[in-house]
């Protein structure tokens, strides 16, 4: 089942935007000290790789960091990149990653 943006919140950073997911965000990998889920930065699109749901956004221009808590993603974009082109991207990758295994699908897509 895909995830969904449940609301895009602004916040201090201009050039970054927290999305409220429905549920909360499958990991890569093996619980991390119990974690269930274990939040997780990234910063370019190699770190990004192994995560399903970072790589999906890493695909959309103009991304240039994502960090998940939970049930949230926050997404920062470059300067120049422009939210009104960039939310709908993320509305689409969210929606082409299977929550419930947390590996992409063949639908949604970045950009």
């Amino acid at each position: 089942m895909p995830y969904s943006v449940r609301e895009f919140q602004p916040t201090p950073n201009p050039n970054a935007l927290k999305c409220l997911l429905d549920r909360p965000v499958v990991g890569p990998g093996p619980q991390v000290d119990g974690a269930e889920h274990p939040a997780r930065s990234y910063f370019t699109r190699e770190q990004a790789a192994a995560d399903p749901v970072a790589a999906a956004l890493f695909a959309i221009d103009g991304v240039t960091n994502v960090l998940i808590v939970k049930d949230w993603v926050t997404v920062s974009k470059g300067a120049l990149a422009r939210w009104d082109k960039i939310k709908p991207k993320i509305t689409s990758a969210l929606a082409g990653v299977d929550g419930g295994t947390g590996k992409a699908s063949d639908q949604g897509g970045g950009g």
